[in-house]
């Protein structure tokens, strides 16, 4: 600070001041000092200006950014240390910041967000606690966006207009001057961009950069889920001309060029709904009492060049989107549906793993490589199932000898410690209008298992054929599906809980671990809980991802596995295709930090896809139940929160919230690590599992919720006998209030 200021005149501004007692604190956070040992170390010596340190002081003690550890003296809050983290808003407005510099998120209030969201990567100040409070800070510096671009409804007035966000992405109404409605109405929804949002001013400033339509319609409504999750829809005029130029006709000399497989019976198997098939099997019997199996995959590779305009587009998208109502494709549909779709009576280029095996379905020998197929029948799963339960048709023998092979792969992939998830896929049946009429539920059969036990094959030696390295090779850049194994911490949450249902698992090793696993899943099918510990179980493994890193595959129990067979729908398959053909012609591997960065970027992109997909069927689910208010209907309690708990209906799998509001008997208390809520006076609990009997008290629409009330609880579950609050409180178990605002 200068020195040559005038004896009376302050020197420096109230905000200038701040921030340099908030450098001084934060650079000695183990020292306090008084007023005057502040002033002698920011050279102060002009008498207002250490008026205004006394003024700050006291303020900055008051608002909580520092201690005042005895009368006039005042040491740091902070501990001196930033981390770098993203913020995961809770639905109140505050968040937690999650850093892998800390063993525990950071709770930052929300006046201490300094405009973070959702999303973003910020710089913490992480202030000092004592050991039973929880680690606190605030955001000192925006990192990284996010996004910065959010769905909601237009509201107008005569001079101005305001975005009303959808869900929690966006705590904050956007300004939006009407010069920047961009032909946007009063209720309209809306795509807004923020162009500016100035430190001081509360709401940011946006323009409307895509006009949704109107709230309710169904297109209106997937294409803002779509939005929502920055998903692209309609593919930009070059990448369809480019799709365009792509010819039907296969070149002769590239035909001459490949394996020719169009006189060996082929077919594929695929949902009775799908356009774009990218595998076909094709089998057919050898001396010996051996079957030739080949899986053949389309040949996107030939089609969409390294670095084009096609190419780049589908490594933006990553993968194709399923809605409820619609596929949003990762290839233009001349692509996805047509020239790469291994459609019936058509030749076609493909990328062939060929195997042959013997009647134990163990490999004897394999090939890799370019073929050219003419797929003889397209069959759905239906079809194909129907003749596996004994039916005649077409090709009945070839379905029965490849059924008969996959029972055996899969019934030793089991042996060698694979984990059965056989989760039910909720359906919709919908009018033209994607109105649903009603609900039903998708289990894999033997023909959905046929199909699936091939692709696990040729995925996993593929994997092995490039991993795998003889003594003094080096190992080649690959892109690997890898899935790493559970948490111990996770795990024993898991097991302690579903022993409170009379099952258990053993832990001593994998093997034990993964058979006592499918036993499990063996034992609660068609119980009230299957659904729920099926939920838990998932969610106690870690999600798979894509690598070039290879760890293996936990849940497969495979040491090397990776996507070959779906290159139509995902791009990492894509870059398999062209690294396994590199590869096989003798190449040099790939630069692996570029190819690590896609895969992050495919990972990614799944996961939003997966979230707009639960999207969808979230918002079904409530336009379902819309037209039942009032009505009452069974249910198992899903999942608990502070704010209450979530009901699934057995006869839809519709999930509504019960709110912790609505239960007037008693203050109901929040036990995370036991999965309920609990009267505090009359001991009352509401735990995972519990049946209850609701009634539909809200649907709406627009955020995609379901509000159940309380009619009764049906009974009480297994998991509440014999014990009691007081045994509850005797086991140490981690409680907040149900109405505290913990995290969500």
């Amino acid at each position: 600070m200068s020195k040559n200021k005038k004896r009376g005149e302050p020197i420096i501004g109230k905000s200038e001041l701040k921030k340099c007692l908030g450098e001084l604190f934060a650079k000695h956070p183990g020292l306090s000092y008084n007023y005057k040992q502040v002033a002698k170390q920011l050279e102060v010596k002009n008498m207002e200006t250490k008026r205004l340190i006394v003024e700050m002081l006291e303020e900055m003690a008051e608002h909580g950014e520092l201690i005042e550890e005895a009368r006039g003296r005042y040491k740091s809050k902070a501990i001196g240390s930033y981390v770098t983290g993203i913020v995961d808003l809770t639905a109140k407005g505050a968040a937690y910041i999650l850093s892998e510099e800390c063993q525990e998120d950071i709770f930052v209030a929300f006046p201490n967000l300094k405009h973070a969201l959702n999303g973003d990567k910020v710089k913490v100040l992480v202030y000092a606690r004592s050991k039973s409070r929880r680690p606190e800070g605030e955001v000192v510096e925006i990192l990284e966006r996010k996004k910065n671009t959010f769905v909601g409804i237009i509201q107008r007035s005569e001079n101005y207009a305001f975005l009303m966000p959808s869900g929690k992405q966006l705590p904050y109404d956007v300004f939006i001057p009407l010069s920047h409605l961009g032909g946007a109405k009063n209720g309209d929804k809306v795509v807004v961009q923020i162009t500016e949002w100035p430190e001081n001013q509360k709401n940011p400033v946006g323009t409307v950069i895509q006009v949704l339509g109107r709230p309710g319609n169904n297109d209106t409504e997937m294409n803002a889920i779509m939005a929502e999750y920055e998903l692209p829809v309609a593919f930009p005029s070059k990448v369809l001309k480019a799709a365009d130029r792509i010819k039907l006709e296969l070149p002769e000399e590239e035909v001459a060029r490949r394996r020719d497989f169009r006189d060996v019976v082929t077919f594929t198997i695929d949902p009775k709904d799908a356009k774009d098939f990218d595998d076909a099997l094709s089998i057919r019997e050898l001396e010996g009492g051996c079957y030739e199996v080949g899986v053949h995959i389309a040949d996107v590779s030939y089609y969409v060049a390294q670095d084009s305009v096609l190419d780049k587009e589908a490594y933006l998208r990553a993968t194709s989107v399923y809605l409820v109502d619609r596929t949003v494709p990762m290839l233009p549909e001349k692509l996805s549906n047509g020239v790469c779709s291994l459609r019936p009576n058509e030749e076609k280029l493909c990328f062939s793993a060929v195997f042959k095996l013997d009647g134990n379905a163990q490999v004897l020998d394999q090939w890799f490589g370019k073929t050219v197929i003419l797929s003889n029948r397209r069959f759905t799963y239906e079809e194909a199932q129907v003749m596996i339960e004994g039916a005649e048709g077409d090709y009945r023998k070839e379905i029965l000898q490849l059924n008969g092979l996959a029972r055996k792969l899969r019934e030793e992939r089991f042996k060698s410690g694979a984990i059965d998830f056989d989760r039910v896929e909720v359906k919709f049946e919908l009018d033209e209008q994607g109105k649903p009429l009603g609900v039903y539920f998708k289990q894999s059969k033997e023909a959905n298992k046929l199909i699936e036990e091939f692709m696990l094959l040729a995925n996993k030696k593929v994997a092995e054929c490039v991993g795998k390295i003889k003594r003094g090779q080096k190992p080649k850049t690959f892109v690997y599906r890898i899935h790493d194994k559970p948490m111990d911490d996770k795990l024993e949450e898991f097991n302690n809980f579903v022993a409170k249902f009379g099952y258990g698992l053993k832990l001593t090793s994998r093997k034990s671990l993964t058979t006592s696993m499918n036993k499990l899943m063996q034992e609660v099918k068609n119980r009230p809980e299957q659904n729920m510990i099926e939920t838990l179980a998932v969610r106690t493994m870690a999600k798979a991802v894509y690598s070039t890193v290879n760890i293996g595959h936990y849940g497969l129990a495979f040491d090397y596995y990776t996507h070959f067979t779906s290159p139509i729908r995902r791009y990492p398959d894509v870059m398999v295709h062209r690294l396994l053909q590199r590869y096989l012609d003798g190449g040099r591997s790939v630069n692996q930090e570029k190819y690590e960065e896609w895969c992050k970027h495919s990972s990614d992109m799944e996961q939003l896809a997966a979230n707009a997909e639960r999207a969808s069927i979230k918002y079904k689910q409530v336009e379902f139940m819309s037209d039942k208010i009032g009505q009452d209907f069974e249910g198992t309690i899903s999942g608990v929160s502070q704010w209450g708990f979530y009901v699934e209906l057995d006869e839809s799998k519709c999930e509504g919230l019960v709110s912790v509001n609505q239960l007037e008997d008693d203050y109901y208390e929040f036990d995370e690590k036991n999965y309920c809520i609990v009267g505090r006076h009359h001991g009352r609990k509401y735990q995972l599992g519990d049946k209850v009997r609701i009634k539909v008290a809200k649907a709406n629409l627009i955020a995609r919720q379901l509000d159940y009330e309380l009619v009764c609880k049906e009974k009480e579950s297994s998991l509440q006998l014999n014990r009691t609050v007081k045994n509850d409180k005797k086991g140490n178990k981690r409680k907040g209030s149900a109405r505290s605002g913990k995290r969500k």
